[in-house]
Order: structure tokens, then C-alpha cells, then sequence
């Protein structure tokens, strides 16, 4: 018998190889799906986020513990704003029939070197989502990355009881369910209504985004 050329011992080898490769991926990717990594906590409860405001309007963007609040609530702090997705809404708040600004540059930390997903610019009421992934994003994130309590009954130092309700719009209709659910869409009006019934303003249906918006 003649031997193998080298040549042919070499690709058998590499053969060898390349089945024991597939091998340990695969053993990798099934103890992966079995024991998979735990995922970073992610805190539901706006109440227990580092630097909430549980106070009375006005309220400014909390940028100190914002880094803190996104990887809480599962957001990332991005360097610079994504272009993947790239939505605004807008937002009216009214606290006792009084409209309270929405200040500009919440969830804007730059100067920190980072910005979150979710952010304002100026104090117009519009929300810019601009976001590296496609996903959604809700109303209680927006409140989150703000630093402003906002739960189904609350919004910062304001809570509803026998004589007060806290109501929010979408478009004109009231959200049913935990408003901070509410999915942000694309050039959505969103009215946040806190007070008496006597103290209700209208509340509007639409916005007149700028074209571009």
C-alpha cells in the first residue's frame, strides 16, 4: 500500500476539525437555551427609580441618575441619537386645569456622552424617539427617563382620590388599562390630565406637526 499524500492527510484533518468546531457550537448553543444568562434587572416600579420626582410641577429633566433609571428600566444610554427608528408625539400636561411646560433636553445627558432613546429638545411638548433598534416604546418610559413619577394614579406629587382623577388621551380618546402602557406612535397627541372635573380642559385630538416631523 502506498501512504497518503500529506496533501490528503492535511484536509482529513482539517475536516476533523471543522466537525469538532460544530460540535462545541452546538454544545454552546444548547446550554445557552438551558441555562441561559440572566437578564439585568429591570424595575416596574416607578416609585423605587434613583432621583424620581414625587413632587409638585414644575419639574425639571432629571439628568443625574439618569444613567441609573435607563439601565433600570431596561433602556440603553446611547452616545449619540439612533437612526433606526425615528417617531416624535407630542404631550400636553395639565395639573388643576393649569398646562404645565414639558422641559426641553429630558433624557438628554450629551454633555455626559450619552442620550437616551426616548427625548425632548426643546419645550414644544414633542417627543423624539430615535432609537438604534425597532421597537416600542411607552408613555411610562418617557415619565421614567424624565424623572417624574407616573403611575396609573399618580403623576409626580399629584395622585387621584375622591375629588381628583388623573386621565390621559390618546388622540382625543381616553387610554384604557395602566396609561403607562401606552405605546408612543408615530405623530401621536397625548394629553395628560390630572384635577377636578370642574378643572378639565378641552383636550385636544391632534397636533400640527411641522412637515419633516
Amino acid at each position: 500500500m502506498h501512504p497518503k499524500p500529506k496533501s490528503s492527510q492535511f484536509s482529513i484533518s482539517l475536516s476533523i476539525l471543522a466537525v469538532g468546531l460544530v460540535v462545541i457550537i452546538g454544545t454552546l448553543l444548547l446550554l445557552n437555551t438551558l441555562f441561559p444568562k440572566k437578564a439585568d434587572a429591570i424595575v416596574t416600579d416607578p416609585n423605587s427609580l434613583p432621583g424620581i420626582e414625587t413632587g409638585d410641577a414644575p419639574w425639571s429633566p432629571e439628568i443625574t441618575d439618569l444613567r441609573a433609571r435607563l439601565k433600570d428600566i431596561g433602556l440603553p444610554a446611547l452616545p449619540s441619537e439612533g437612526t433606526v427608528l425615528h417617531i416624535h408625539q407630542h404631550l400636553d400636561l395639565s395639573i388643576d386645569g393649569t398646562p404645565v411646560s414639558i422641559p426641553a433636553d429630558i433624557g438628554d445627558a450629551e454633555a455626559q456622552g450619552f442620550i437616551a432613546p426616548v427625548h425632548t429638545h426643546d419645550t414644544s411638548g414633542i417627543i423624539h424617539v430615535e432609537s438604534d433598534t425597532v421597537r416600542a416604546f411607552t408613555l411610562g418610559e418617557f415619565f421614567d427617563i424624565w424623572g417624574v413619577r407616573f403611575t396609573a394614579s399618580c403623576i409626580g406629587g399629584y395622585c387621584a382620590d375622591a375629588t381628583h382623577t388623573l386621565t390621559v388621551y390618546a388622540n382625543g380618546t381616553p387610554v384604557a388599562g395602566d396609561p403607562r402602557d401606552l405605546v408612543l406612535k408615530a405623530r401621536e397627541e397625548i394629553a395628560v390630565v390630572y384635577g377636578s372635573a370642574s378643572s378639565t380642559p378641552a383636550v385636544p385630538s391632534t397636533y400640527a406637526f411641522a412637515p419633516g416631523y
